[in-house]
C-alpha cells in the first residue's frame, strides 16, 4: 500500500497566506465601493485605531478609501486618499499571480528583489517622509478642535 503525503511544508503555507491576504486585501474595498452609495467613506469615522486615540492619520490611513476610489475610476481622489494606494493594487495582482506560480512550478522567483534590503529601507524611508508631509498639511488644514473631533475624544 501506498501512502501519499498532502502536507503542506511551512514556505507553501507562508505562500497560500500571501495570496490569501493579497486576495482580501483587493477584495474588502471593492465590496464597500458596492456601500458607498451617498458618499458615506468621506463622513464616517474611521477604524483606525490610531487616528481613534490621536485624532492624527498613521501612515497606512487612506490606504482603503483610495482603493475604494480607484476602483470607481476616480484616480485623483485615489491619490489624494494616499497615493500608493494604486501601487498596493498592482503589487496585490503581482503577488498572486508569482506566488500561484512559485506553487505550480515550485520554484522561487524574484526572491533578488523581494528580500532587498536597500529596497526596503528605500520604501521605509519614503514612507516615513511622505507621511510627515500628510501631518504637516493635515495639521495646517484642522483646528485642534477639528483633530479631537476625528478622534474618541471629542
Amino acid at each position: 500500500m501506498t501512502l501519499i503525503n498532502y502536507t503542506i511544508n511551512t514556505k507553501e503555507k507562508r505562500k497560500v497566506y500571501g495570496i490569501i491576504g493579497a486576495l482580501l486585501t483587493l477584495m474588502v474595498p471593492f465590496f464597500l465601493m458596492f456601500f458607498n452609495g451617498d458618499n458615506h467613506l468621506e463622513t464616517d469615522q474611521s477604524l483606525c485605531p490610531f487616528k481613534m486615540v490621536t485624532g492624527f492619520p498613521c501612515p497606512g490611513c487612506g490606504i482603503t478609501k483610495s482603493l475604494v476610489y480607484f476602483y470607481e475610476g476616480d484616480f485623483y481622489k485615489s491619490i489624494s486618499y494616499h497615493v500608493l494606494g494604486p501601487f498596493v493594487i498592482v503589487f496585490c495582482i503581482v503577488t498572486i499571480v508569482v506566488l500561484t506560480m512559485e506553487l505550480i512550478t515550485q520554484k522561487e522567483y524574484f526572491n533578488a528583489v523581494l528580500y532587498n534590503k536597500k529596497l526596503a529601507y528605500g520604501l521605509g524611508f519614503f514612507l516615513v517622509v511622505y507621511h510627515i508631509i500628510r501631518l504637516v498639511f493635515f495639521i495646517k488644514n484642522h483646528s485642534l478642535d477639528a483633530i479631537l473631533k476625528e478622534s474618541i475624544w471629542r
